[in-house]
């Protein structure tokens, strides 16, 4: 399996496209929501694509080059992941020429741009499902859909399969050959248009013949567009090579959160949960996980950390120094907070004497040793505790190795001489007020990262 070469490179940033930005208040919705306003999940804040193109100087700040969005189809939610039709761009956030234009935009930028693909269902809006509704069992359409019997009903429960139980999202029938060309047909459209690639929702409700085809759709329109799973177990069922590039490293996120947040985890059983994730992962894959601390369906990075910014800075430590591209979900790079769905889908702040900037400065620097070390982003990984609080990655590609040293306790020396790979000079610290000698001494709650080109 070859894992397309630029995601080795990548930083990613997901953004939810209603709560980013307001380029153009003529799309806002009837009702919107003043901008600072509690998310629900019904409210809509008229976040467009024009405001994302028009705040992509802040993306290349942060030094990210990849754009992951959740959902731009017609569709009747603030989420979008109720499709209505899948080759037309949400009238709220724009139209086709609008998202030509952040497209452009962002390649200008040398930013990537993956799209959501919600494949397993639509929504009950969508012109297929509607003829269904309709014309019944007359309907051309009525085997797209798995309906029990008619008239369709969606209260008080619905007569068809659904996505979770939800009435107002019918579950395509994807062993239906025209459906599957409908499907197809969508991944192959915005692929000429332009994307960088597909983040596959719910892929697991959906068998892995329709995906295997999915792949050699998209393959055949670019071969260097990234296919990554959400997937929330065990990644490795993903990475056989016939599906996805990747997963959404939910399972590296849950390591490092009970390692940093909830202490339910200590550096002994990090390094050894980390290196049988590893095992899951083939080789060539490990460069094609999207890796995250939060996202759109889970609490935000530092509510998640009880607002502890120290802790936060360790988790985003682990996050950046680990295998596979990093990505910062839309405003924890400022400190944003919120609880799960729908919390955690509050809109950005452009107001930035409300950010914190010591949260904003931390990563920024992480990103950037990141960029500047071939080995971070590359290397063969290895995690080992020095003791119950410290943890120790080794990057290693070629004669470099870097150590990264993530201590969550009160302080702590660290020999490293007992640290494979090491040698007494030729090293530089590339994170952290460090002077760089055989023992290190760490303050509490430090990072240290180290780069050795002359072993």
């Amino acid at each position: 399996m070859t894992t397309p070469d630029w995601l080795a490179d990548a930083v990613f940033y997901q953004i939810f496209p209603d709560r980013f930005a307001n380029g153009d208040p003529a799309l806002n919705p009837v009702g919107v929501v003043p901008w600072d306003a509690v998310p629900t999940r019904d409210n809509f804040f008229g976040g467009d694509l024009a405001g994302i193109a028009a705040h992509l100087d802040h993306l290349t700040d942060l030094g990210v080059n990849a754009l992951y969005l959740t959902p731009v189809f017609e569709a009747g939610t603030n989420h979008r992941y109720d499709a209505w039709d899948y080759f037309a761009i949400d009238h709220r956030l724009g139209d086709g020429e609008s998202f030509e234009a952040l497209l452009a935009a962002a390649h200008e930028r040398g930013i990537r741009v993956v799209l959501d693909a919600v494949l397993n269902h639509c929504g009950d809006g969508h012109w297929a499902f509607r003829d269904v509704v309709a014309r019944e069992a007359g309907s051309s359409y009525v085997n797209w859909f798995f309906v029990e019997d008619f008239p369709v009903t969606l209260e008080p429960k619905p007569n068809f399969r659904t996505c979770s139980g939800c009435p107002y999202m019918p579950k395509w029938n994807v062993y239906n050959p025209a459906v599957r060309r409908h499907h197809y047909d969508v991944a192959r459209y915005w692929l000429e248009r332009g994307i960088d690639g597909w983040r596959l929702d719910v892929p697991f409700f959906v068998n892995r013949r329709f995906w295997r085809g999915f792949r050699t759709v998209v393959k055949r329109a670019n071969p260097d567009a990234y296919i990554v799973a959400e997937e929330w177990q065990d990644p490795g069922k993903w990475l056989d090579g016939d599906t996805a590039d990747g997963t959404m490293n939910y399972t590296l996120r849950d390591l490092i959160l009970r390692f940093t947040a909830d202490n339910t985890l200590d550096a002994y059983g990090y390094a050894r949960k980390m290196s049988k994730l590893l095992d899951r992962i083939p080789a060539g894959c490990r460069t094609g996980m999207l890796n995250l601390l939060g996202s759109h369906d889970t609490e935000r990075a530092l509510t998640r950390h009880h607002g502890d910014r120290d802790s936060l800075a360790l988790a985003y430590a682990l996050l950046f120094v680990s295998a596979g591209a990093p990505m910062v979900y839309y405003g924890d790079e400022v400190g944003l907070e919120g609880g799960n769905d729908p919390l955690c889908r509050g809109a950005m702040p452009w107001d930035e004497t409300r950010w914190d900037a010591g949260i904003y400065d931390r990563l920024r620097a992480l990103v950037q040793v990141r960029r500047d070390s071939p080995a971070l982003r590359r290397g063969e990984q290895t995690t080992a505790a020095y003791d119950a609080d410290t943890i120790i990655v080794t990057r290693a590609l070629s004669e470099v190795r870097t150590l990264a040293i993530i201590h969550r306790g009160h302080g702590v020396e660290v020999d490293l001489a007992t640290v494979p790979g090491w040698t007494s000079d030729g090293w530089n610290t590339l994170v952290g007020p460090h002077v760089v000698q055989r023992v290190m001494s760490l303050p509490a709650r430090g990072v240290c990262i180290l780069e050795n080109q002359h072993t």
